[in-house]
């Protein structure tokens, strides 16, 4: 099964950042790309907006919520997916991210529900 990387990330940290060093991160997270891209491990990547909505359906009423959410600390950031089926080597990639020095790198197995 491939492994998700999720960046989960301060609310608000990438204001807080100031656009030179955002631009700085980014770039160091571009070159952590070229390295997973080289490795040939890298199925997709994105980084994730801080908009958001969320929807849910109880019965015949659709729940739609328009956020910031005022509980929320943290949020997904972005989120890069490994094509291997080792956990130890998309652990070992994870703890070379560079965002796991400002943010939480949190380390998913991706594939069916009930196996």
């Amino acid at each position: 099964m491939p492994h998700m990387l999720l960046i989960v990330e301060p609310i608000g940290q990438r204001a807080e950042r100031g656009r030179e060093a955002g631009e700085a991160v980014y770039q160091r997270m571009l070159d952590y790309t070229a390295e997973l891209q080289s490795a040939g491990l890298l199925l997709g990547v994105n980084s994730l907006g801080t908009a958001t909505r969320r929807v849910a359906k109880r019965g015949d009423e659709r729940l739609l919520t328009d956020g910031p959410f005022a509980e929320a600390k943290e949020m997904i950031g972005g989120y890069f997916l490994l094509d291997t089926e080792d956990p130890a080597v998309a652990l070992a990639w994870a703890e070379r991210c560079p965002a796991a020095e400002w943010a939480t790198v949190e380390l998913r197995g991706v594939g069916p529900c009930y196996e």
